[in-house]
């Protein structure tokens, strides 16, 4: 029986993607709109870049302004996205923040900051879509972006590690509920990627060379590196994976 190698189509899909002014959610959007997807950004800074990216070559994209460190943003941000082209199917939580320190200088107000957008919004913004996707019985795809500190320790940045453990726990948890409604939950652990998040640590001489030696691919990963992983977790092609969370490291874990 031959394959159909279009269910890694996302064509007439729509994707809302969160920290999509930058980044890894500037690549994933540039990702699902060439599969073929609308595509929502929601982000505290202008998307323009992004907009930009797609209209190059014909995508659709619009923006939504939003302090996604406060979840008294998300229905506005559902009822734009509703407006902009009908439902959304796809949710790919990626907005997230690091704050390096040392545990014992952590203050109340950094730690809080983390974990409110990293894990809080995360889980509410995850809910408010699922609701509506639950009463319509028309399913949908919720991608969390996770990290190598889902896995790890990590060093001098307690509150981002517990929230991306964090991440992944959420993942596996929603997924158990949600499946059965046809929603599938996972998440996407990059390694280490030159975007913002890494800019300190690439400039530091002396870290960055102790991670370049660690990763069998020899380089940084880049945007460019998740978008194939991005569109198949979003597309019926994934429709009977529920709860994983894909690395794309380099080889990271591996060693």
């Amino acid at each position: 029986m031959a394959q159909n190698f279009n269910l890694f189509s996302l064509e007439g899909k729509t994707a809302l993607v969160t920290g999509a002014n930058t980044g890894l959610g500037q690549g994933i959007c540039a990702a699902y709109a060439a599969a073929g997807a609308n595509v929502i950004g929601a982000a505290r800074r202008s998307c323009q870049e992004t907009a930009e990216k797609i209209a190059a070559y014909g995508g659709k994209f619009t923006e939504i302004i939003a302090d996604l460190s406060d979840i008294n943003v998300i229905p506005r941000i559902v009822e734009e996205a509703d407006k902009a082209y009908g439902r959304v199917d796809i949710l790919v939580n990626n907005a997230g923040i690091i704050k390096r320190c040392d545990a014992v200088d952590v203050t109340v107000e950094d730690w809080d900051s983390v974990i409110d957008i990293n894990e809080r919004m995360v889980f509410f913004l995850s809910q408010a879509f699922a609701k509506g996707w639950v009463a319509d019985n028309k399913g949908g795809k919720i991608i969390n972006i996770a990290s190598m500190l889902s896995y790890q320790g990590g060093i001098r940045v307690p509150a981002y590690t517990a929230s991306k453990s964090a991440v992944m726990g959420l993942t596996k948890a929603l997924a158990n509920e949600w499946a059965k409604h046809n929603i599938n939950v996972n998440a996407i652990a990059p390694g280490y990627m030159a975007t913002n998040n890494t800019q300190n640590l690439r400039r530091d001489e002396q870290r960055s060379e102790e991670i370049l030696s660690r990763i069998p691919a020899g380089r940084w990963g880049t945007p460019e590196d998740i978008a194939g992983a991005a569109v198949f977790l979003a597309s019926d092609a994934a429709a009977y994976i529920h709860g994983f969370t894909l690395a794309v490291d380099g080889g990271w874990l591996a060693r």
